[in-house]
């Protein structure tokens, strides 16, 4: 893991497209802006989460073919 110390509106750039920008920080909590590609999926830790642990339910339900196939494609398009 890399650790890095930014000022507020110093920015972090990983590869060429995406930009993460130190907002605020008040407190305990740091605001961040993300600039990213419409094609890169950015979400919180714990939003990600919730969304694979749906999806392993959705496909334990032998009954529900329509949803596993939405799955599929949306665990697809995490994957990317």
């Amino acid at each position: 893991m890399l650790i890095l110390s930014r000022k507020i509106d110093e920015k972090i750039r990983i590869g060429n497209d995406i930009v993460i920008t130190l907002i605020d920080v008040h407190g305990d909590q740091v605001k961040i802006g993300v600039e990213a590609p419409k094609n890169v999926k950015v979400f919180r830790q714990e939003v990600f989460d919730a969304i694979q642990s749906e999806n392993r339910a959705a496909l334990d339900n032998p009954d529900n073919e329509k949803t596993k196939n939405a799955v599929s494609v949306l665990s697809k398009m995490l994957k990317k």
